[in-house]
């Protein structure tokens, strides 16, 4: 039997969509506009910024950013004909392939993430107060598979600091990086 939607479940439902449609789609121009990319590959590219030595196993990188692995594979070419991202056959297994940021994607994040952040904060962060903020977040959290992975989940609560970084904006090129990885002959 269909357990159809009362009233009030449709607007929750009907709200939640339409606005992240429309945050989706304001982060996405502003990209394209200012930084000549998509808001799908700026997110390569932060995931990428973010891991040990700027480099992702494929598969991993596909899971980070919520794509198929073809999808992401399209992704990374069109990334690697701008010279932002290249990929490296793992020695040790040749069904594995990285993804590593280059310089040259470093700096195109790097000059896009301000901009970007400004829009987050102009579409999404700046209206909403702190306590709508972390209510969102916890929300959020509920509908993950694993809402434990999320910082902020109720047992890490967000600090509500006003300088405490929001989610969901990920840190910016200037933020301290973990140590490079090793070159090994099965990591590049």
């Amino acid at each position: 039997m269909t357990r159809w939607l009362d009233d009030d479940e449709q607007r929750a439902w009907r709200a939640f969509l339409t606005a992240s449609q429309l945050v989706q789609e304001e982060l996405d121009r502003q990209l394209q506009r200012d930084s000549g990319m998509p808001h799908a590959y700026y997110a390569v590219l932060v995931k990428l910024s973010e891991a040990p030595g700027r480099t992702l196993r494929m598969s991993e990188l596909a899971a980070e950013v919520n794509a198929s692995q073809s999808r992401l594979s399209h992704a990374v070419k069109r990334l690697e004909e701008r010279g932002w991202v290249r990929r490296a056959p793992c020695a040790a297994d040749r069904r594995v392939s990285w993804a590593v940021l280059t310089d040259e994607g470093f700096a195109a994040l790097a000059a896009a993430a301000p901009g970007h952040v400004e829009a987050v904060r102009q579409v999404f962060l700046d209206r909403l107060d702190p306590e709508r903020l972390r209510h969102l977040t916890a929300l959020c959290a509920a509908l993950l598979p694993a809402p434990d992975a999320l910082p902020g989940t109720p047992d890490t609560p967000l600090p509500a600091a006003p300088g405490a970084t929001p989610i969901p904006t990920a840190p910016t090129p200037a933020t301290p990086r973990a140590a490079p990885v090793p070159v090994t002959p099965d990591h590049p």
